[in-house]
């Protein structure tokens, strides 16, 4: 569990990555809570583009989403047409889908989290965060570590339901950003990598604007998270994460 300490150093890694300053971190409570907290912060707002590709066919989804702190996500579909106004909403532990063409709210249970969310190689858990690294797995650096690099494995604990059987991150030491990170089941058989690109600076914060994710065992299939436009601590509507929001036409 993370202390207030690491908490008050966490912010500090991000303040000072941001500003282009990055020293060697020791502490890999810091390391890991960055990672969980790199696209958010007390809120935010990103515009994305997330292209699916399988041997057979090929669609993007356009779409907005918006969090605040760790706890509430909302994300709708722009387009195309026919996904348009689909949304998912996220609070706490809880996560339902909202699909205009029936105008129904549907509740993902806990057993959906590792689910393919909108057919895409990214799980419902992957999107809407509702799993924690810093919080649900313990840390321990790697062995393949080096003057360039964090290697950080992640093991599940004891009360963590996760279908991995370890994590592991490979982090930029220059900047904090991360290269990639990769699943492997309770075998040790690496079933799929997400992989980081194209860093970009988002109103002072540098973010990977490209993230892929590829499942190891299923040639040909891959997804494609493009970020457009990134905010951060703007403040967000008072209803963003509410159920009449969902069933909000756009």
């Amino acid at each position: 569990m993370l202390t207030a300490r690491t908490i008050v150093l966490s912010w500090l890694v991000l303040g000072s990555a941001g500003a282009g300053v990055a020293a060697e971190i020791r502490d890999i409570e810091v390391l890991v809570d960055r990672m969980d907290r790199l696209y958010r912060s007390e809120t935010s707002f990103t515009e994305l583009e997330m292209e699916i590709r399988t041997p057979h066919w090929r669609r993007t989804l356009r779409m907005k989403m918006w969090t605040e702190g760790m706890r509430k996500t909302f994300v709708t579909i722009l387009a195309p047409k026919k996904e348009a106004g689909t949304a998912t909403l996220r609070v706490g532990t809880q996560m339902w889908n909202y699909f205009p063409r029936v105008d129904k709210v549907i509740k993902v249970p806990p057993s959906m989290m590792m689910g393919s969310w909108m057919g895409s190689d990214f799980t419902n858990d992957d999107l809407v965060k509702e799993s924690s690294l810093a919080v649900d797995y313990r840390p321990a650096f790697g062995t393949a570590g080096s003057d360039s690099v964090y290697e950080i494995v992640l093991i599940p604990r004891d009360e963590t339901p996760s279908v991995w059987g370890k994590i592991v991150l490979t982090i930029r030491k220059s900047d904090l950003i991360p290269l990639s990170y990769v699943y492997f089941d309770e075998r040790g058989e690496p079933m799929r990598e997400m992989t980081f690109s194209d860093a970009t600076d988002f109103g002072g914060r540098t973010l990977p604007a490209v993230l892929e994710m590829k499942p190891l065992k299923k040639q040909g299939h891959r997804t494609v998270i493009r970020y457009l436009d990134a905010q951060f601590d703007r403040g967000v509507p008072e209803d963003t994460f509410t159920h009449r929001n969902l069933r909000r036409r756009r």
